[in-house]
Parts: structure tokens; sequence; C-alpha cells
């Protein structure tokens, strides 16, 4: 007997689906997120190569400045070269005309401080005194100070009225040799690491900055200005961002954040707005250290000047060695430690799901989450996805994750703490035994079909109830909808992008291989018929006319209007979103529309970074 034609046809068409995503799987491993797989930034790490350079800020405190530098010569530098830059801001311009004792009094104190620090003796490297002819500002001061000479150049900026425990600078070489120079403990989202207290959320109605007694080392977006390590590379991209959005006459606005009305506030004075900005739109984190009682290695009195409009005293108690009552060289793994955003919200990095069986850990990473929200990214831009997910994060909601078949977008939003399903990989690890039918029509779709469809059944297997949405569909609040009737297993706006599943024994016995295999059979009847429109050629629309043909199911079709309104209507407008709960719009509607209507109703929250444009806190 010979075999039919169309047995041979189907066969070859399963053995090169199968090559297919074998050689995909093989391709895109390489492009997993973890901290230990990034390349160090330089191409040639060498400990011995490395030097820290002290940066020293000061203006007119000379008795802060006196204690400082003291306190700087007494620390153990293990007899390596440390250079030290002494930067002395110069007085502001004053009329003669107006005031000669007062110029003569700011003169000789400049005088003071000049001898002060030519008469200061630094024995571990070069001492280099830069005073300027001008007043420039704490800002000029911190970005003008260092421009690293290479990957293994790093500086320690100090302010002068800040008090440097003896164990500082050895502290600070252990971390660089473990968590810059090691490989495995190396992540190119660690911008430094600073040496004060952490005491200052900078976000508003963030969470209570609270570690346990046994966390000595954690990461955290906000930069520490008090004793702050940078990190060349990080560095030199923020120098250039700043030269970018300064000339452009972008400001450094942030809202959400308690920084941002410090710059409108205080304007060029302060630097740190500029800097928090620029680590929002990287995602990046600084290292920071927790010791009991109050205590820290860096620690600042708090002077009158910029910050302060009179004294207030010491912030911190100085660790020293005979105040150590625990193992300060006890560096953990980098895998270990925890990451905190600009809320103080702990942050998950690299949750990439890249086969069937790790659903299950980042899933249980929701915690007391019992309803997950499945956000599809297919076909859309990265853009508009953002946006998707700034609004997902204004309305407070976190237990979101999301799939998509772009493996590099997925990356990037890994490391900033979303969870995501890599669809391109995670195909290979299901199967495509039942997915035979689809392969005359659209090949893509037959895969994002097969990957949701199972996504959703481990989701449903592993008690979660679950929300599935489509990008073109914004959510105004929180909870995304009131559910008409609980006792109903299926909720569904097929024509819009939306449905929920509830896990449940009936749901269970409905949603398995045999039912996933029907969701694609539908497909392929429908797309056959050519009488499909683009808003019906999407998973949830096959999903929902399968389920509308089994018959025996608890399935409450939902109507447009009771779940929102729709983008580009003519009497849309802000009191219309106000007592809806979405907003969506036709797929097939230009992403350029899409933009201009979304920003004609300030609902457009990415900025020229591509990054949101506040930060959302939520208790």
């Amino acid at each position: 007997m010979h075999p039919k034609r169309g047995s041979l046809l189907s066969l070859l068409f399963i053995l090169s689906f199968a090559v297919i995503f074998l050689y995909s799987y093989h391709y895109h491993s390489s492009l997993h997120f973890s901290h230990s797989q990034n390349p160090n930034p330089n191409p040639n790490p060498n400990p011995q190569r490395f030097t820290i350079t002290i940066k020293l800020l000061t203006f007119d405190r000379i008795d802060s400045l006196r204690r400082c530098l003291r306190s700087l010569s007494a620390a153990d530098y293990g007899g390596d070269r440390v250079n030290l830059h002494v930067f002395v801001d110069h007085f502001r311009a004053i009329d003669p005309a107006n005031g000669s004792a007062l110029l003569d009094r700011k003169l000789e104190e400049s005088r003071r401080i000049l001898d002060l620090v030519d008469g200061f003796s630094w024995p571990h490297g070069e001492k280099l005194v830069h005073y300027r002819t001008a007043n420039v500002g704490l800002q000029a001061q911190w970005l003008e100070a260092w421009w690293p000479k290479s990957d293994d150049d790093f500086a320690f900026v100090v302010e002068d009225d800040l008090e440097l425990s003896p164990l500082y600078y050895k502290f600070l070489k252990e971390l660089i040799l473990k968590y810059y120079y090691d490989r495995s403990n190396y992540s190119p989202l660690i911008y430094g690491a600073s040496l004060q207290r952490p005491r200052f959320v900078a976000g508003k109605h963030g969470n209570k900055l609270w570690l346990d007694s046994e966390t000595h080392l954690f990461l955290y977006q906000m930069v520490g200005t008090w004793g702050q390590l940078l990190f060349p590379r990080p560095w030199k991209e923020f120098r250039l961002w700043y030269d970018v959005h300064k000339a452009k006459g972008i400001k450094p606005i942030l809202q959400g954040m308690v920084t941002t009305g410090w710059y409108k506030k205080m304007g060029d004075r302060i630097w740190t707005p500029w800097f928090i900005k620029y680590i929002h739109s990287r995602g990046y984190y600084n290292i920071y250290t927790h010791f009991l009682h109050e205590r820290a290695l860096s620690i600042s009195y708090r002077d009158a000047g910029v910050n302060y409009g009179k004294t207030a005293g010491p912030d911190s108690k100085l660790l020293d060695k005979n105040s150590i009552d625990f193992d300060l060289w006890e560096l953990q793994p980098l895998k270990n430690l925890k990451w905190y955003d600009f809320c103080f919200r702990e942050v998950h990095l690299g949750r990439i799901v890249r086969r069937y069986e790790e659903l299950e850990s980042v899933l249980r990473s929701f915690k007391e989450q019992k309803t997950i929200i499945l956000v599809s990214l297919y076909r859309t831009v990265q853009r508009i996805a953002r946006n998707l997910i700034c609004h997902l994060e204004r309305v407070g909601l976190q237990n979101f994750i999301l799939i998509s078949d772009d493996s590099e977008f997925l990356i990037d939003l890994a490391q900033r703490g979303y969870s995501v399903i890599d669809a391109k990989l995670l195909i290979s690890s299901i199967g495509s035994d039942k997915s035979n039918g689809f392969e005359h029509f659209d090949m893509n779709l037959m895969k994002e079909i097969w990957v949701k469809a199972n996504v959703v059944k481990k989701i449903l297997e592993l008690g979660y109830n679950l929300w599935v949405l489509d990008w073109n569909i914004i959510p105004i609040s929180n909870p995304l909808l009131e559910l008409p009737d609980p006792s109903y297993d299926f909720f569904a706006a097929k024509d819009v992008g939306l449905m929920y599943m509830k896990s449940s024994p009936s749901s269970l016995k409905v949603w398995v291989a045999d039912f996933i295999s029907n969701v694609a059979a539908v497909g392929k009847s429908l797309l056959g018929s050519n009488s499909i429109s683009l808003e019906q050629k999407n998973f949830l629309y096959f999903a929902t006319k399968a389920l509308e043909d089994k018959g025996d199911v608890r399935l409450w079709q939902l109507d447009e209007s009771s779940i929102g309104v729709r983008l580009g209507d003519d009497a849309l407008n802000l009191s219309a979103l106000d007592s809806r709960k979405m907003l969506f719009w036709s797929p097939g509607m230009s992403l350029t529309s899409v933009q201009r209507e979304l920003e004609n109703l300030d609902m457009w929250l990415i900025d020229g970074d591509s990054s949101c444009v506040a930060v959302f806190c939520h208790q």
C-alpha cells in the first residue's frame, strides 16, 4: 500500500513545524534575562586595574570640610592608591557697591578654605584642587566632577558635611569586586552603591521603608547623595542623556515623586531630579546597606546649605570596627538580594516564562492574588504596549502577565520587573501535535492561539481565575469589571477582546485538550469562509465561538456598552470615561490615530524616553 498524498503533506508539515520551533528555541534561548548571564561591560574585566577617585564637593562650610577631610584621611585604604579631587565652588557674585564688607568676608572665607585644602596631606594618591572662577551651584558640582576614563574607573562622591567610617573604603572595594567584577554577581542594571542609611521613599503614597534585621544589603532605585559610589558606564549614559534633554528644554518632571516637588521649588540648584528621571527611564538600581540601630558607613550632619536652611545634625550613627556586631564582609550573592522600586515595592526581575512548567512559579510570585490578568501584546508596537502597562499601574493592577512573541521586548520588560511569557519559546515546550489544520491559513495566528489556549488551561488548573484582554483595551478602574452573575464560569465580549474565566470544576471540564483543538477548528472555519472582520480575527473571538458551539457552558455575553466606551466616538470625553470601566478601540485603527486620540483625552502616559510619565504608588 502507498501512503495517501494528503498524509504525506501532513507529515511534511508537522516535520517542518517541528524544525522551525526547535530552531526558534535554540536561537532565542540565548536571549533569556538572568543576572548571571549578562556580560560585564568591560570586555577584559581585571580587578587589578580598577581605581577609585574621591570627589569631594565643597563651598563655604570650612568646619564641615575639615571634619570630612579628617574622616577620609583616617580610613583604611590597605595600601591602595586612591586619588582625592576637591571641587571648591566660588561664592556668589556680590556687587562691591552694595556690600564691600560682605565681599571682603567672602574672599577671606575662600582663602581659608583653599589654605585648608592646600595644607591637607593626602598620602594615598594624587590630590587635585579645582577652584572655580564663578559660582556654579550643587548641580554643576556633581555633574562636572567626573567623566570616567575607562570601565575600571569609579568615583565616590562626597559632600563636605559628611563623615566617613574608617571602614568605608574597604567595604566599597569589596562591593566592586563582588557586584561588578564577579560575572556571576554582575547586573547591568546596577549603577552604584550608597553608604548612607536608607530612610526615604521617594514615591508619593509609597510603602514604609522596612527591612528585616537579617538584611544588610538590598537594591533600591533611589540615588543616595550622602556617600554615593558611581559605576562608570551608567554615569556616562546619564551625562549623555542629560545633555540631550537639557538641550531640548525637557524638564525632569516625574509625576508621583516627592523629588519633583523639590525641582519645582529649587529648579536647577539640585541635580537629583535629573538623575532620578534617568534611572526611571532605564530601570536602574542602587546598592544600599542596612545596619541596625541607625548605623551607616557615611553620615550627614545636614549642615545649613542648599538642602537645609539650618543645621539639622547627624542623621545616623557612624559604624566602626568597635560597633560591629555582625559580619560586615559577608556579601550575599546577587540572586539572594531583594530589589525595590521608587515606591519601595519589592520587584521580581527576570520573570520570563519560557517553558510550560515555569508558569506555576511565576504565578506563585503574585502571592495572595487569586485572579490573574493575561495581557496580549501580539500585533502591536512597543509605544502602545508601554502606554497600556502604564495604565495598568495607574489603576493599581499588579497581578498581570504580558504575553507576546517579541523576545527582545519581553526581556526589557522582565528587566523592569514585569512578568512575561515568551510565546516563541513556550510553544516548543507545549508541543504542536494538536495544532494541525491551520497550516493553510495564518501560521503566526495559529501559534498565538495554540499558546494562549494552553496558557489559559494551565492557569485554570492551578486554581487561578483569569482575565484575558488584548492590547486595544485600557482599564480605567480597578477592579476591571463587576461581574453580573458570579455563578457563571465564562464572561466574554468577543468583539472587544475581553474574557473572564473562573477556575471551577465545571470550567476545568470545559477547557481541556479537545476544547483547545475545537478553538483551532473554529478559527480554521471562520478564516476559510472569508467572512471574518479584523476585529474578530483573534484568539478570544475564536474561543468564545467555541464555547457557544459547545452549548452546555455557563457563558455570559457582555455587551460592549456595559464594559466601556469606544475610542473615536464623537461624544467621547473625559466625563464619559469617568463613569466607565474601560476604553477600547478597533485593532484596525491606525496606531497614529490611537495615540492622537489618547493624547486628546490625557490618556497617553508615555514620555520621550518611552517610560511612564509618572510613578504610581498604591498602598
